[in-house]
């Protein structure tokens, strides 16, 4: 059985995040609440592909950019006022309900918790910080310090360089398996959760997470944490 690696690096948005709490807005906007998914679905192909172009923009700065593409291609007039919107909606997204019992349970069996996200350093009060989930985890980190998005491989190292330890002594938990792909290409463990509207990709020479869990406390248990 593979040994869980020391420090678990958690993605923000959908893994410990809301996500379907903007569905509401896409629907006002756009008449469905799955526009929500096309939408998060380009987003993060665009900060992707910025980053292998050698660009990069801030995530929240993308988003809005998506949202008004989105708006172009279905006819709808996306304002100012939208984008605002989405900005604050993203901002107070609440924790996902199995976030906050199994981070209670993992830092109680001595888990050294971090974040690494995508989107950009948030004055306080922070997405996490309303939430009530900041003060599980000893540091925070995005990509904005490497300007560049993951699954670039220098996002998952400046975790590692900034703690201290290599990047075999991280495991990235997210719901999204081109996180945790990315994380294991940089000699990371990946855990995946299977949140709704995310499914692992299995393909031949391609590496399966490390761990996978239908949730959190299914991954903690997987860890070897007590109930």
């Amino acid at each position: 059985m593979t040994r869980p690696a020391p420090i678990l690096v958690f993605d923000v948005n959908e893994t410990l995040l809301d996500l379907t709490t903007l569905e509401p807005l896409f629907e006002s906007l756009f008449g469905e609440r799955r526009a929500m998914r096309d939408w998060f679905a380009e987003l993060v192909s665009y900060a992707q592909t910025l980053t292998l172009a050698g660009y990069y923009r801030p995530f929240n700065e993308v988003a809005a950019a998506t949202l008004r593409l989105r708006g172009e291609v279905a006819g709808v007039a996306i304002t100012q006022a939208d984008c605002q919107a989405l900005g604050a909606a993203v901002g107070a997204m609440p924790a996902v309900d199995d976030a906050a019992p199994a981070l209670a349970r993992l830092r109680a069996a001595g888990f050294r918790l971090v974040t690494l996200t995508n989107s950009p350093p948030a004055p306080t009060p922070t997405p996490l910080e309303r939430a009530g989930l900041a003060g599980y985890f000893e540091q925070h980190f995005s990509v904005d310090g490497v300007a560049c998005f993951k699954p670039a491989p220098a996002c998952y190292q400046q975790v590692a360089d900034a703690l201290g330890v290599p990047t075999g002594s991280l495991c990235l938990v997210a719901c999204h398996v081109w996180d945790t792909l990315g994380a294991q290409a940089a000699g990371c463990q990946g855990a995946f959760i299977k949140r709704p509207g995310n499914a692992v990709l299995s393909l031949d020479g391609v590496p399966a997470p490390t761990y996978e869990a239908n949730d959190l406390g299914a991954l903690a248990k997987q860890l070897g944490c007590a109930d």
